[in-house]
């Protein structure tokens, strides 16, 4: 009887580099489109460049796109302070175009790091996705769910449709009351606002003109913003 051939125990055979876009594309593996949402400060912008920088240390090449980032900039900015420049994508921008042009530069796209992606329209989504099948490219896309009066925004709720993972950021944000927070209150002179523009870029930092507060759903509901001192002892992250 013949002898089986030898076979490597070392169990690190087993394992290897995340394959770029460009590899995959002639095994016919689509790509993934991720959406991970969350309200107002808990942390979906650190996430994203956290997920950038552990693509780019296994050699893949990403592009950052963001839209409205509240720096006023095109930039992805964490509130915990670090920041890196992105694309903007305007309303009018085609993002598969926006690849296709990095390809004709010779430059190498393996995934897209989509931020504020709540306002993108929903046409702009579907091009998000043909990307992801059509051209192996992963999509990880970071945004709001719903908008000041508890609505989803249009951007999120393709992308709650034609996801293949949505995630939920898992850092709990707090009502003033203790409370779990969810909805992201637009503030104007201390009362809260129930109507107006979808679209108004501003932060959380107490004292501005306009603002947005996380509450719970009882303190959404009933406009109660809570005291407006902030505990000597209590970390500010603006």
């Amino acid at each position: 009887m013949d002898a089986l051939p030898a076979t490597s125990t070392d169990p690190t055979d087993a394992l290897s580099s995340v394959p770029a876009a460009g590899a995959r594309r002639g095994l016919g593996v689509p790509g993934r489109l991720r959406f991970f949402y969350g309200p107002m400060d808990c942390g979906k912008s650190t996430l994203a460049l956290q997920i950038d920088h552990n693509q780019a240390r296994q050699g893949r090449c990403g592009l950052l796109l963001v839209r409205h980032d509240r720096s006023g900039t095109p930039t992805i900015s964490s509130r915990m302070g670090i920041a890196r420049g992105a694309l903007e994508v305007h309303e009018t921008i085609d993002i598969r175009a926006l690849v296709r042009s990095h390809w004709a530069q010779g430059i190498r796209v393996d995934y897209l790091i989509v931020d504020e992606a709540q306002f993108l329209s929903p046409t702009q989504v579907d091009q998000l996705a043909e990307l992801a099948d059509d051209s192996q490219i992963d999509v990880y896309a970071f945004g709001l769910a719903t908008d000041f009066r508890s609505c989803l925004f249009p951007g999120a709720a393709r992308l709650f449709e034609l996801a293949d993972e949505l995630n939920a950021i898992q850092v709990e944000v707090l009502c003033w009351c203790g409370l779990p927070g969810r909805f992201n209150s637009r503030i104007h002179d201390d009362q809260i606002v129930r109507d107006g523009d979808t679209v108004l870029v501003a932060d959380t930092i107490p004292g501005d003109d306009v603002r947005y507060q996380v509450l719970c759903r009882k303190h959404y509901r009933t406009g109660d913003l809570g005291p407006t001192d902030v505990d000597p002892g209590q970390l500010r992250l603006a």
